[in-house]
């Protein structure tokens, strides 16, 4: 119990901080991803206002770039030099005046018929004009008019008197950086995860110290307490035939035998759940007939069924073996129908089957029963739990039947849940 409690905190402290570093390493790459994207957006919103041409920001309307006047052309009047670039920057918000100096693109005109009429790639190296002019009519073909394409190409189209002008902004250089840091952050965050994994399991080890050291002393408590009992029990037991046998048999001398068996079965069910819970490897493993074990188990109990005026129908697949261990499978059977036998309907009809599902073993037993929640019953198995406490006191249930059964299942690396479909029958399925 111990080792799972570590495992589950381990488990839960890991998904914790995968969680957390996966939100924030994903957080920040979509925000980096989305600002590649939107700059280059303006990029190419920016060349498609200029037809297709990036130029520089004129501050003096057609002068040079370095402020003259073209030959033969007089000098225009002066503009505000400071409210232009004001407009520029609110309509381009990730450009900046380097924008013409770093941008590397090249477009290609399709006219109406799908053929590429105009190709202009001055602006970039990496991409000739056939290859260019086969981008775009490959685009004009699919009918695309803006995403991404190849290895870091964006484009956007725009309609000219020649046709339609596919524009290229490359975008490689922003995407290798964008990838590079996708890359750093991932390996950082799984070594961190490491780092945070071998830390996790060594302090786990004592943050469970004082709850492993509760939880021993209980169990050494359980077992010694359950040893010194046996002797006043048995003695108890004694005594009461020795009183019988002088003075005949009351009803104050069997309910004192009733409950000496009740205590002496309930020592027994602790004892050995102690032990189930201490290490399951201590279980004698071995390939036995299941088929064998669980009809013989179900047909000791059928004459009790019988004279409590129900009904015990057995269903076992023939001949199937399973590596367990034997003894504590029968004890399974017998926990299962005791309660089966307990709290079902008077005059109902008790049903255990055995089947085959692949490699599992699948054990049923279902009851009626008189009223029970509706969908799943797993709490059933939480130790001392009752459903129905006056009903337990009559039947002599002491809540502890199913924790064994549920600590056996487990012992065996399985699985067992209990379920209700209509309020009024009770199914639990133990896999093996």
């Amino acid at each position: 119990m111990i080792k799972s409690l570590r495992k589950k905190f381990i488990a839960i402290a890991m998904c914790s901080v995968f969680f957390v570093l996966a939100g924030i390493v994903g957080t920040i790459n979509v925000i980096n991803f989305a600002n590649v994207n939107n700059t280059a957006n303006s990029r190419l919103a920016y060349i498609s206002e200029n037809g297709g041409e990036l130029q520089m920001v004129k501050l003096h309307g057609n002068e040079n770039f370095d402020g003259t006047a073209p030959p033969n052309e007089e000098q225009p009047p002066e503009l505000d030099k400071e409210q232009m670039t004001k407009d520029f920057k609110e309509k381009f918000k990730n450009l900046s005046a380097e924008t013409p100096f770093d941008t590397r693109y090249f477009t290609a005109t399709v006219d109406g018929s799908g053929t590429v009429v105009a190709v202009n790639t001055g602006n970039i190296a990496a991409v000739t004009e056939e290859e260019a002019q086969n981008y775009a009519e490959e685009l004009a073909q699919k009918g695309k008019t803006g995403g991404f394409y190849g290895n870091g190409y964006k484009f956007t189209t725009l309609e000219t008197d020649e046709g339609t002008m596919y524009i290229f902004l490359d975008c490689s250089r922003e995407f290798s950086t964008f990838y590079s840091f996708l890359t750093a952050s991932v390996m950082i965050s799984l070594a961190g995860l490491a780092l945070v994994f071998v830390l996790v399991v060594i302090l786990s080890k004592m943050a469970v110290k004082p709850v492993a050291e509760s939880y021993e002393k209980q169990k050494q408590f359980i077992t010694d307490a359950g040893h010194e009992l046996k002797t006043p029990l048995t003695i108890i037991d004694a005594n009461t035939e020795i009183i019988e046998m002088d003075y005949s048999e009351s009803e104050w001398t069997e309910s004192i035998k009733n409950q000496v068996k009740r205590l002496a079965e309930l020592t027994q069910n602790l004892v050995f759940l102690s032990k189930m819970d201490e290490d399951s490897s201590k279980l004698n493993l071995a390939d036995f007939s299941i088929s064998d074990a669980v009809y013989d188990t179900a047909q000791s109990f059928e004459a009790v069924a019988k004279s409590n005026g129900k009904e015990l129908e057995i269903e076992v697949e023939d001949n199937l073996s399973y590596c367990g261990d034997e003894y504590s499978i029968r004890r399974l059977v017998s926990l299962l129908l005791d309660n089966a036998l307990k709290y079902s309907s008077d005059g109902s009809k008790i049903e255990i089957a055995l089947s085959q599902s692949g490699k599992d073993r699948i054990l049923t037993v279902k009851n009626s029963a008189d009223s029970v929640e509706i969908g799943s019953l797993d709490k059933w198995f939480e130790r001392f739990y009752r459903a129905d406490a006056s009903r337990n006191s009559k039947t002599g249930g002491s809540g502890i039947g199913l924790s064994t059964a549920k600590a056996i299942v487990e012992a065996h690396k399985g699985k067992i849940h209990a379920e209700s479909k209509d309020g009024k029958t009770i199914v639990f399925t133990a896999i093996l």
